[in-house]
């Protein structure tokens, strides 16, 4: 995985973090190595067996308000024992000033120090994001992935099996597309899956025989969206007679991604076969199953009640001898 380097946040998150850079070009190309932020703490006092230096660094005003409270001497000790790591960038919270040793020893060390007019809670909160954005687990997939009643369905399949063109129906049934066969999969915290198209190729789908189209173009924004999360796989297979297929779903199939795992649905494809009826089934039975009701499971359950019932009356009748 490729770190974000300090140019990285400074581009991408300047206006919003309200950023700017003290020390001009030096230590921006550095790399963030870690998806975590502090303040140096008990550094500045000159404890520093704890000190997490891979970190980005925030001093924010109770920081700054010591260093200014120390004479030369102390102030400038206690920054050269924090520079004497190799911090990734300094970031200066609330618009403050920073000490004139902190720019002198940051640029001598090839140390970024950035300024934020942000106060340092709210600096805090909206770093967030960026961070776990840029050092989430990723994946590139070659598959499709739809939003069909709210529900992100993935579609994995063999080159040429109707990937694109299942989803092209579903788009005019009134769902909307995500990405087509190109799909980039993020993970957010323990279980939750991001899917997102290439910037280029994003809302484009290729139909064999026709070629691109623009989704967008021809159905309306209402067809596409930027993300989705993705919430069941549906294999797409050629139908194997001499394969046992799934017909009760009671055990369900699952499947990793990420290594989080998600609900398997394997759909095997013979001719005549409504298959975006089938996937649109497929995704109000996520919805069912979400707000508790597993149809498998309850017809089961009716099964062996009424079997129970039966059994319970044969053995009446059995016993009844007059």
């Amino acid at each position: 995985m490729t770190k974000p380097k300090v140019r990285d946040l400074l581009e991408r998150k300047g206006d919003p973090l309200q950023l700017e850079a003290l020390t001009g070009e030096a230590g921006l190309e550095r790399e963030i190595p870690a998806p975590e932020a502090s303040s140096p703490g008990l550094v500045l006092a000159g404890y520093t067996k704890r000190f997490a230096a891979h970190r980005l660094h925030i001093l924010g005003e109770t920081e700054v308000t010591y260093l200014a409270s120390l004479d030369a001497a102390a102030r400038r000790r206690a920054l050269e024992t924090l520079f004497q790591f190799d911090l990734p960038c300094v970031v200066i919270s609330k618009g403050q000033d920073p000490p004139a040793d902190l720019l002198e020893l940051a640029r001598a060390k090839g140390v970024a120090v950035i300024r934020t007019r942000l106060k340092t809670a709210e600096f805090y909160r909206r770093l967030k994001p960026f961070l776990d954005d840029a050092f989430a687990p990723a994946t590139t997939v070659h598959a499709s992935l739809a939003d069909v009643f709210g529900v992100g369905l993935l579609f994995f399949g063999r080159s040429g099996i109707g990937k694109s063109e299942c989803v092209l129906d579903l788009v005019e049934r009134g769902h909307r597309l995500v990405a087509d066969d190109v799909v980039h999969i993020t993970r957010r915290g323990n279980d939750v899956l991001i899917g997102r198209g290439h910037e280029l190729s994003q809302h484009y789908m290729e139909i064999r025989g026709v070629g691109l189209i623009d989704i967008r173009a021809l159905f309306g924004i209402r067809a596409v969206r930027q993300q989705k999360r993705v919430e069941v796989v549906v294999q797409l297979e050629d139908w194997d007679a001499t394969r046992e297929y799934d017909r009760t779903g009671i055990d369900g199939q699952t499947t990793q991604v990420l290594e989080v795992t998600l609900p398997l649905v394997t759909v095997p494809l013979n001719p005549g076969k409504n298959l975006t009826v089938v996937c649109e089934v497929v995704a109000m039975n996520h919805l069912l199953r979400y707000s508790g009701v597993d149809s498998a499971r309850s017809f089961n359950d009716r099964l062996l009640k009424r079997l129970a019932e039966r059994r319970q009356l044969q053995e009446y009748l059995e016993e009844d001898n007059e």
